[in-house]
């Protein structure tokens, strides 16, 4: 039985737009606390990453999770990938690291723990989501460049005019949401029948707290980009 497990997603590390370095501590705190703790997805995030090269961000990700992982031993992380993380030389990289490291794991798609799915939640983007369309949609990320200082310069005047606050409202909506990942689950056989009540997720930028449909329980941490919120939340695990 799980003691007390937290969930959370969507903290952009190393984008220069990301507010990840509000939340670190209460993240440590949490994680010293529990016995799981679900890293879910957009965790880091290759394609705005500021640092020199991608050979660098995916050692600066894995110092990161060895920090974490070693600050808090008796915690078991499970590391899942979003689509910002979703990047073959740090798939590769992590495949080869976690292996060496007791308390931490990873989980391409999906994680089940009782009657709770975590998942990054990129299936509820187009209806229909499958397993395959969900490959074929990551696929375009696992060799994504890094963004040049042009586009950098453009994504910040959307933030300073605040154009990012409103979209995760305006094209997630949350009963659409809900029943994209719901349909989804059932695909591949974590719907209500195999008793599944909670869904963690991310992605969607837009927190959601015990919103109910289908017979499922979604709930969603926001993000840590400017403008935006980001809440750990605790996962309730049966």
């Amino acid at each position: 039985m799980v003691r007390r497990a937290y969930f959370v997603s969507d903290l952009h590390i190393f984008a220069r737009r990301s507010e990840a370095n509000h939340y670190l501590d209460a993240i440590r705190r949490r994680a010293f606390t529990a016995d799981t703790f679900v890293l879910g997805g957009d965790i880091f995030d290759f394609r705005w990453s500021t640092l020199a090269s991608i050979d660098e961000t995916v050692e600066a990700a894995c110092d990161w999770l060895g920090q974490l992982t070693s600050d808090c031993p008796d915690c078991h992380f499970h590391y899942l990938f979003g689509n910002h993380d979703y990047h073959a030389p740090f798939m590769r990289r992590l495949a080869v690291y976690a292996a060496g490291v007791e308390n931490l794991c990873w989980h391409k798609f999906f994680l089940r723990m009782g009657d709770a799915v975590f998942l990054h939640g990129d299936v509820a983007d187009r209806r229909g989501s499958t397993p395959v369309t969900l490959v074929d949609a990551r696929s375009r990320w696992l060799h994504d460049d890094r963004r040049g200082p042009m586009r950098h310069r453009v994504y910040d005047m959307a933030i300073r005019a605040g154009l990012h606050r409103p979209l995760p409202y305006l094209i997630h909506r949350k009963r659409r949401v809900a029943k994209r990942i719901l349909a989804y689950l059932e695909l591949v056989g974590q719907g209500p029948t195999s008793g599944v009540r909670n869904i963690y997720f991310g992605h969607i930028h837009r927190r959601l707290s015990n919103y109910r449909y289908g017979g499922l329980t979604f709930h969603n941490c926001g993000a840590s980009i400017k403008g935006q919120r980001l809440h750990i939340l605790e996962a309730v695990i049966s």
